[in-house]
C-alpha cells in the first residue's frame, strides 16, 4: 500500500498589522472565503503573472515540473546501467521509505528540489552533501 501524498504543504508568513486589517476586511466583506483563500489567490495571481518566466527557466534548467516519485526500483535500475542522477524538480520529489541510503548515496548525484522533498531523514541525511 502506498502512502498518501499530501496535495499541500503549510507555510507561516508574517504580515504587518495594517496588511492583515486590510486582509480582513476584505474576508468579511464577503471578497474571499478567508485570510486563506486570500493569500491563495494572490499568490496564484503574481505565479500567473510570472508564468512565462517560470516555464522558460524550466525549460532551462530541465527541470521536471510537478510530482517526482522516485522509488527503489527506478534507482536499481540506474545502478545496474551504471548511471547517476541529477534531479532536479519543481514541485513535489518523494524518494520511496524501502530506498536504503546506501543505494540512494550510490545513484544520486544531485537532488535540487524546489518546493517538498518527502523522505526519510536517514535519506535525507545520507544526500544532505547533494541537496541545493
Amino acid at each position: 500500500m502506498q502512502a498518501r501524498v499530501p496535495d499541500s504543504e503549510k507555510i507561516t508568513i508574517n504580515l504587518g498589522f495594517v496588511d492583515l486589517g486590510q486582509i480582513e476586511l476584505l474576508v468579511r466583506e464577503g471578497f474571499y472565503s478567508n485570510r486563506s483563500d486570500f493569500i491563495r489567490t494572490a499568490i496564484r495571481n503574481q505565479i500567473e503573472r510570472h508564468a512565462e518566466t517560470v516555464r522558460q527557466i524550466v525549460v532551462r534548467k530541465s527541470v521536471d515540473l510537478g510530482l517526482r516519485h522516485i522509488s527503489r526500483q527506478d534507482l536499481l535500475a540506474a545502478q545496474a546501467a551504471g548511471e547517476m542522477l541529477d534531479i532536479r524538480v519543481l514541485g513535489l520529489v518523494v524518494i520511496a521509505a524501502d530506498v536504503s541510503a546506501e543505494l540512494a548515496r550510490e545513484t544520486i548525484s544531485a537532488l535540487s528540489v524546489l518546493g517538498t522533498l518527502q523522505a526519510t531523514d536517514a535519506l535525507k541525511s545520507a544526500l544532505a552533501d547533494r541537496i541545493s
